[in-house]
């Protein structure tokens, strides 16, 4: 039976799963746990059209699945399918989904539960053994450094920072490179310093980083000229430019408008894919809607612009950053006792702010109006990214441990910001599509089809919701129930399974091609 089906016969569908199922486990004796019924939640995306998107598999027979997710709502966002029925899964790829009884090795009973494409975190930091505990709990089965991961691409990528849990990848950091080559935050690069700049970006694409990353608010020497030459480096393989835009305020001269007016004429010049990363705290505060007006103004005119936000409202950075630079009380539009020290709640003052900054340690800027966030997250245009990871021993915003599930508790179940489909896409088939031209393994990530990865996210949607706080970040989420990395299971009702570590690296097209860049 094919994915789309007439909504009259919703029912019969969840009874004879229900009735199936049931027989074949009475048969086979079932020891796979249970979750207790609820009720639907208001806000649940209506079932698609009758109009077909996909076949579903319906061969092979019901038998000889690795797992078997019996009864959840499956939803793909890509197609926009949405109904109950099951999911085989067979050596880490999604080998059926189908109304009929299916058997399996292990099978997960996923009634009154969501069944999603795994998250795909594109605004993550370097994974650590214990912060991707926290983006698991969260439903991220892919985290991807597109801010830029420090260092060098054949390192990180070839196991020699460990194994995780999850799929990592990231991009090319131009701050960390430019500083590698004696150019400071501050200082402008030469034309022989842009060249070197490009030649050490082309090798490490071609070791594996799947994009360029320029941060030209943390490195105001950033010049349009090395933003360009990087660019036209990236569109030359089809990867995108990533982006901290270089402001983040209303207050001129140099306000959010003028930076993304710059990024926009980076990607015409240059031809590449351009993304403003979390527009909520850079690009977009106080000016939200204006500066989506101009991104979709540009797309219009057919450029690939694209934004992503992290759902607070309030950002966090490093005390020693050029975005406290003098002036930082009246571009923010705040004072000494807006900023916050996760883990402890103190509030600074002017002293304490001198003797951290001094430390350069980690502060929240409560700095960001609600408003802006609810319009951005409105956008078709823009996606999910977290913008951190947890680190032991470390203050850190808890948006590294509650971004995705605070979306989905706080803006589509409780504010209805969102519908639940809509929420999906932007954590799993926009990122992955923002990214899949130079990385072909995310072709087959954020989607819930046959033959994709079996990466999946599995959660209440009438419980899930973020329990991270400024104080306390280290809580994980609550409400996401499984998750399953490459068909293996990470995460259940009990807990984390930590000796379960099935995380690939993301590769750039470039290296799996072995092409001269």
């Amino acid at each position: 039976m094919g994915w789309s089906a007439v909504r009259s016969r919703r029912e019969i569908l969840a009874s004879f799963v229900a009735v199936g199922l049931a027989v074949w486990q009475n048969a086979r004796g079932s020891t796979h746990a249970a979750v207790k019924a609820i009720p639907p939640t208001p806000t649940a995306a209506p079932l698609p059209s009758p109009t077909p998107a996909v076949s579903v598999t319906s061969e092979p027979a019901l038998g000889g699945f690795d797992v078997v997710i019996a009864g959840g709502r499956v939803i793909d966002p890509e197609t926009k399918f949405d109904r109950v029925t099951n999911v085989g899964i067979k050596r880490g790829t999604i080998a059926a989904i189908n109304d009929r009884p299916l058997a399996g090795s292990k099978v997960i009973d996923a009634k009154d539960l969501v069944v999603s494409p795994g998250f795909i975190d594109n605004l993550s930091y370097e994974p650590n053994a214990y912060g991707v505990w926290f983006k698991i709990a969260d439903g991220v089965t892919t985290t991807l450094g597109m801010h830029g991961l420090d260092g060098a691409a054949s390192s990180f990528l070839n196991g020699s920072t460990g194994k995780f849990p999850l799929h990592f990848g990231g991009a090319f950091d131009d701050p960390w490179w430019r500083a590698s080559i004696g150019v400071g935050a501050y200082k402008s690069p030469s034309a022989s310093q842009i060249s070197q700049l490009v030649s050490i970006a082309t090798r490490q694409l071609r070791d594996g980083w799947m994009g360029i990353d320029v941060e030209p608010e943390y490195d105001p020497g950033t010049t349009f000229a090395e933003t360009l030459a990087l660019a036209k480096l990236a569109a030359k393989h089809d990867m995108p430019v990533y982006s901290h835009v270089r402001y983040s305020d209303d207050v001129a001269p140099g306000t959010n408008l003028d930076a993304i007016r710059e990024l926009i004429k980076v990607g015409r010049e240059s031809g590449a894919a351009v993304h403003v990363d979390h527009i909520n705290s850079t690009g977009g505060a106080y000016t939200m809607p204006e500066s989506l007006d101009m991104i979709a103004q540009a797309r219009a005119e057919g450029l690939d612009v694209t934004a992503c936000i992290y759902p607070y409202n309030y950002w966090s950075t490093f005390l020693a950053s050029a975005r406290f630079d003098h002036g930082w009380q009246d571009r923010f539009h705040i004072t000494y006792a807006d900023l916050e020290m996760p883990g402890t709640g103190e509030r600074l003052t002017a002293a304490s702010f001198d003797r951290y900054r001094a430390e350069n340690r980690v502060v929240i800027a409560h700095a960001i109006p609600e408003k802006d966030v609810v319009t951005a997250l409105k956008s078709p245009f823009v996606m999910m990214g977290s913008d951190t990871i947890l680190v032991k021993n470390e203050g850190r915003h808890p948006r590294g441990a509650g971004a995705f599930s605070r979306v989905l508790g706080k803006y589509v179940r409780e504010e209805k910001i969102l519908t639940l489909m809509d929420a999906l896409a932007k954590m799993t088939i926009l990122p992955a599509q923002r990214v899949e031209r130079g990385a072909p393994a995310m072709k087959k990530k954020g989607r819930l089809q046959p033959k994709m990865d079996a990466d999946i996210t599995i959660f209440d949607p009438a419980t899930v919701i973020d329990k991270a706080t400024i104080r306390d970040p280290r809580q994980y989420s609550h409400g996401i129930e499984w998750v399953l990395v490459a068909g293996e299971i990470v995460k259940d009702p009990s807990g984390m399974h930590k000796d379960v570590l099935p995380g690939k690296p993301v590769f750039s097209t470039l290296a799996l091609d072995g092409a001269a860049g």
